[in-house]
């Protein structure tokens, strides 16, 4: 797997790489980082200019600047040296203008970046400038058992970097395979901006639940406002709402947090048991029309203004409905590539089986993945799905554990398991 060069890549002068030296090239206004830096002053000093630089994540050049326009306006005052670095204090004066800010914005982290920057880096490091070969899915599905078509297309919708519909009926591991896409591109690593700034307003973009961070891509120079992370995943299921896609203002910190698609900007969004959400596939179509067809999505800000972010990420929406009952054909054409999961072969199924009893430490008797695969074929009239051999299994376990012993994968138990776990027929 590889980058390659991007056709919206953007000169910039300044990139996460390079650490600016000087309060012109931060980007931002200066007025919005003296109010960060004088707010972390208030709710963790005192400390010196180095620690205040640490915590802001700018240089200690462009912070002793800030520093210096603070003590001017009787913000703070120096209390002492450590070396050649003043150590420093909030003033009576300082606190009350600290107080003042706080009731605006709770906001006293890392320093922003500038939304133009923020889509610049996002551009450059898009999902569509990918190249992903037969060896990277191999390597990534190692561990499922799925045919050589299949993988094929899932390559496809790899290369694609846009969209991938997964269907089929409940069982067939539509969720594990939607997360072991998402591995391919993790092996990558991106820049993640901490937060951005839009008129003086916040918006954290950083999540250190969903980003992982590449702890080898430190380095002395770099911007530490922004973050090195594995291409990021996001799954959301039944609780996606319409909010979640748009800006959202938390009323008490008073600054917003980026939406779900924000967060998975070059890696993947998995729209788990799509149709079944809080929002209608018809609301979530006409919400993603523009974004899926130009790779560019529109946010509103408090007071109506709409601010345009890059949609640079590869969506799989994975469904057990029929996709024709679920969506227009406008919408489907947008869903690039579609890949249909469905029953097992006896092989595939045998295959699942052996695997996953070897992981457990239970030994199989000659013949019986053979008879389970005809009991569920033949007396419950059913097709071999995935889920079938765990499931199984499972429950061998959990009876043993009831009856103090320990588990055995013989016809006896499993047979019992085929009972517990099918529901009769009426």
């Amino acid at each position: 797997m590889k980058l390659v060069p991007s056709m919206f890549q953007v000169e910039q002068t300044f990139g996460p790489e390079q650490r600016p030296q000087k309060m012109s090239d931060v980007g931002v206004r200066q007025g919005v980082l003296e109010d960060i830096a004088l707010k972390t002053l208030y709710l963790a000093g005192p400390f010196s200019v180095s620690e205040l630089a640490r915590k802001i994540c700018l240089s200690f050049e462009v912070t002793n600047e800030i520093f210096f326009r603070l003590r001017s306006e009787m913000f703070c005052q120096v209390t002492g040296m450590t070396g050649n670095v003043q150590n420093i204090s909030i003033t009576s004066q300082g606190r009350a203008r600290a107080v003042e800010l706080l009731a605006h914005s709770h906001y006293a982290g890392p320093a922003p970046v500038s939304l133009q920057s923020y889509v610049d880096q996002t551009r450059k490091q898009s999902v569509r400038n990918v190249e992903v070969h037969p060896a990277d899915v191999v390597r990534a599905f190692k561990h499922l058992v799925i045919d050589d078509e299949t993988l094929r297309r899932f390559g496809t919708a790899l290369n694609s970097g846009a969209s991938l519909f997964l269907y089929g009926p409940p069982g067939v591991g539509k969720t594990a395979v939607a997360e072991t896409l998402s591995r391919v591109l993790a092996e990558d690593g991106v820049w993640i901006p901490y937060a951005i700034e839009v008129d003086s307003q916040i918006i954290t973009v950083f999540d250190p639940v969903i980003h992982r961070i590449v702890k080898e891509a430190d380095s002395e120079n770099r911007d530490e406002r922004w973050v090195y992370c594995h291409r990021p995943t996001v799954l959301v299921g039944g609780e996606l709402t319409a909010e979640m896609l748009d800006l959202q203002f938390n009323p008490s910190s008073k600054y917003y947090v980026g939406p779900v698609q924000m967060k998975a900007n070059n890696g993947v969004l998995i729209i788990d048991d799509f149709g079944r959400q809080r929002i209608s596939p018809d609301e979530m179509l006409n919400r993603w029309v523009v974004p899926l067809d130009r790779a560019i999505d529109f946010l509103t800000m408090a007071g109506g203004r709409k601010i345009e972010i890059p949609f640079e990420m590869l969506i799989v929406f994975a469904t057990n409905m029929d996709p024709a009952e679920l969506v227009d054909p406008a919408f489907l054409r947008r869903i690039q590539t579609k890949v249909k999961l469905g029953a097992l072969s006896d092989a595939q199924f045998a295959e699942i089986f052996r695997r996953i009893a070897d992981e457990r430490g239970l030994a199989t008797e000659a013949g019986l993945i053979g008879e389970v695969i005809s009991v569920i074929r033949n007396t419950l009239s059913l097709e071999l799905r995935a889920c079938y051999p765990r499931d199984l299994i499972n429950q061998i376990c959990w009876a043993a554990k009831y009856e103090g012993k320990k588990p055995m994968l013989d016809r006896h138990g499993l047979m019992q398991a085929v009972e517990a776990y099918f529901p009769e027929k009426s």
